[in-house]
């Protein structure tokens, strides 16, 4: 098996209900990951030496999951070249949009990309489309999982608890 692409770093054990969101994506796509626990404030110099030594173990992108001051994801892009993708957390009396901020303020120069509160299936997402921009295969089942919630939402509107429904020809 080929070693991790991905590797997925949460601020503290608390975020790994949004790491399992990730990782269950990844998997849906066989797309290989790694998990670990780094805090920009409890360990930074673990956080740092993760980055600086991801792109030499081989890995691809990077996701930083964090709440509250949410530093972990501008630490992680401060310090190696790989995309990072950060992922705020509803966390702390401002349900995450703290985190929303400090993820997306980023200075110019340390970009991360940033998507919603507790969006871990859209960070996976975001991670393998940019996988898929060297593996066909990839951008094939990544092309797959689309297809199925394409489905899912054209089903959806079959039941609508009731209420009159749009008939298929207004689509």
């Amino acid at each position: 098996m080929a070693g991790p692409l991905v590797g997925i770093v949460l601020g503290s054990k608390s975020d790994l209900f949004v790491g399992k969101k990730v990782a269950e994506t990844l998997v849906e796509v066989g797309v290989p990951f790694e998990i670990t626990v780094a805090s920009a404030h409890r360990t930074p110099e673990d956080a740092v030496a993760y980055a600086k030594k991801a792109a030499s173990r081989g890995l691809k992108v990077l996701i930083g999951i964090a709440g509250l001051s949410a530093a972990l994801p501008g630490v992680l892009a401060a310090h190696t070249s790989l995309p990072v993708i950060g992922v705020p957390v509803s966390s702390g009396t401002l349900g995450g949009n703290d985190a929303l901020l400090a993820v997306t303020q980023m200075p110019p120069g340390v970009p991360v990309g940033a998507v919603g509160i507790d969006a871990g299936k859209n960070a996976a997402i975001l991670a393998v489309r940019i996988l898929a921009l060297d593996d066909t295969s990839l951008a094939e089942r990544l092309g797959s999982l689309n297809k199925a919630a394409v489905f899912k939402t054209r089903e959806d509107r079959k039941e609508m608890e009731g209420l009159p429904v749009a008939p298929p020809e207004a689509f």
